[in-house]
């Protein structure tokens, strides 16, 4: 699993600042508990103080350390029953002075066994949807949102109707997004504007993303001139570059409005890199654009096409514009 070095920061801070507000609040509540008994803090001193009592005992030269061990055994116990006791007749747990991390799998580290723990990569999601929220309304566009009621049931000369076509679309978004991380998958959603590639883009990246996988989503002619930016600086942009490398390395890339920037050799040499690049290294990655298969092939390059013709699954979106629909049915 990839993760965006810039918002796994941002997630590593929310995650300490959460660290750091439950110890505090747990002090806190020793602070309260050990004013109502005084008697409290002095028993977690002197249990605090008896490793270091055993480990003094056990270096004196010339005694049998056993004897001691023992007394300081007894009275650890005789300690631990007087503040189950105190905390009893306080109406307290006898486990409430003992500080739990919230997470048991890693201890509140973040990290277990050498990889990002499940605790913290709730927090990588939730910044990553903080992110994604910027260009995608993420919270009306999603797969519940979705509505077939704006596409017509009436196909062409027998044919498949659009509200069939994008049954079938639908169907495959869904199952995208909800198996997504078995193996690597890509999409081209293609169709005039209006027709809802941006909606279903959008459930996926909502779907993908709360997971914890790193998502990208820009619109193409953007995406380029980060390329164009990178190649053609006279200085290494350390931020440009990662930019760069978001977009190739990231577990799931969302290419919108391909199709609508300014066409060049540089475009064709850049579109070709991101899609060979993310196919060799089993990046799964989603083009929406308004062209079909076909003119993507006249428009970029023949192995452009042939490379999307024969790894990605092409979903064609059928119908009449929702945004006209939309406003039409809401005139008087």
């Amino acid at each position: 699993m990839a993760y965006d070095g810039r918002i796994m920061r941002r997630a590593l801070q929310r995650f300490e600042e959460d660290r750091t507000a439950r110890q505090e609040a747990f002090a806190r509540r020793r602070e309260q508990v050990f004013a109502r008994r005084p008697r409290l803090r002095q028993i977690e001193q002197e249990l605090g103080q008896t490793m270091s009592r055993i480990i003094s005992g056990a270096l004196r030269r010339g005694t049998d350390p056993r004897p001691a061990i023992e007394t300081l055994r007894d009275e650890n116990l005789s300690l631990q029953r007087e503040k189950r006791e105190i905390l009893e007749e306080l109406g307290l747990p006898e486990d409430y002075l003992e500080e739990k991390p919230a997470c048991s799998l890693c201890g509140d580290t973040g990290y277990r066994g050498g990889e990002v723990c499940l605790c913290l990569r709730r927090y990588y999601a939730r910044e990553q949807q903080k992110e994604l929220s910027r260009m995608l309304d993420l919270g009306s566009q999603s797969f519940d949102t979705f509505s077939l009621e704006w596409y017509s049931d009436r196909g062409r000369d027998g044919g498949v109707s659009p509200q069939e076509n994008m049954k079938a679309v639908y169907d495959v978004c869904a199952e995208y997004a909800y198996q997504f991380g078995k193996k690597p998958g890509n999409l081209l959603l293609f169709g005039a504007p209006g027709l809802g590639k941006t909606h279903l883009s959008a459930a996926i990246a909502r779907e993908v993303s709360g997971k914890g996988y790193s998502v990208v989503y820009d619109t193409a002619a953007h995406v380029f001139e980060q390329f164009e930016a990178q190649k053609f600086s006279r200085e290494e942009d350390e931020e440009i570059s990662a930019d760069v490398e978001r977009v190739l390395q990231c577990d799931l890339l969302i290419l919108d409005d391909l199709g609508t920037e300014m066409v060049t050799a540089f475009v064709q040499s850049a579109l070709y890199r991101i899609v060979n690049t993310r196919l060799m290294e089993k990046k799964s990655t989603i083009l929406n654009t308004n062209l079909t298969p076909g003119e993507l092939g006249r428009r970029y390059s023949p192995q452009i096409a042939s490379r999307i013709e024969g790894e990605y699954q092409i979903l064609p979106f059928l119908g009449e514009d929702i945004r006209k629909l939309k406003r039409r049915r809401e005139r008087p």
